[in-house]
């Protein structure tokens, strides 16, 4: 009986082009979904990262205006022959969603040596347009170093935080035990006297385009006028 002879082998079947196009299209459609999934990692760190830093310049402004609150102060020493009336005051007006707050303080920091300047300064807040972004408002703050008869005037201003929605400010009326909108020491409300607290409520619109609202409390420290 004679052996079966071995089947001759095959030679190697290469690719058609139909598979290679398969192949092709596959690698694209894994490709986009890949750089899409890059694309919205990225966008979502984008926005993390803009949230963030909204979120930290409205709580470096409320600190700011903390610490410059609990050293307002009213002092009755001052020369009457040049001045009519006391260059120290404490007025905060409500204006619907842009109060305005205007204070003497003993906060100021001076920034270079040997000036001639003290601790004293009178600060203001306002909200008004922002020279960076056109058509969105931001938190104003004008610092006046030498105090005189017109505090509503001169000074440097700056902004101090960016895409403001609103910006609400209560006073503690420590007699009446109860918060009210406005106080003006040259007034006949509060004649010459602090509140002993003041609440600020800042609007911001973030980056998705929710308005989220940041809030803190500032204790004044002197509430009576210095008299010495």
């Amino acid at each position: 009986m004679s052996a079966i002879p071995p089947r001759a082998a095959r030679p190697p079947r290469g690719l058609t082009l139909v598979e290679i196009m398969i192949a092709a299209a596959i690698t694209a459609i894994v490709g986009v979904m890949i750089m899409g999934a890059f694309q919205r990692m990225y966008a979502a760190k984008e926005l993390a990262d803009a949230q963030d830093e909204r979120t930290s310049s409205a709580r470096s402004a409320l600190t700011r205006m903390a610490r410059e609150l609990s050293e307002a102060y009213l002092s009755e020493h001052y020369d009457r022959k040049r001045y009519r009336d006391e260059p120290t005051l404490f007025r905060g007006r409500d204006l619907g969603n842009r109060d305005e707050l205007l204070f003497s303080t003993m906060s100021h920091l001076r920034l270079v040596r040997d000036a001639k300047q003290s601790d004293e300064a009178v600060v203001a807040y306002t909200v008004g347009s922002d020279p960076d972004h056109p058509g969105e408002s931001a938190l104003l703050r004008r610092e006046k170093v030498y105090l005189d008869d017109d505090p509503d005037r001169g000074g440097t201003e700056a902004v101090v935080c960016e895409h403001v929605t609103s910006f609400h400010v209560e006073y503690w009326d420590w007699k009446k035990q109860e918060w009210v909108k406005e106080w003006v020491t040259s007034g006949t409300d509060h004649p010459n006297i602090l509140p002993t607290r003041v609440k600020i409520r800042l609007g911001l619109k973030m980056p998705n385009g929710e308005e989220r609202i940041f809030t803190t409390q500032a204790r004044v420290a002197i509430v009576r006028p210095l008299s010495f």
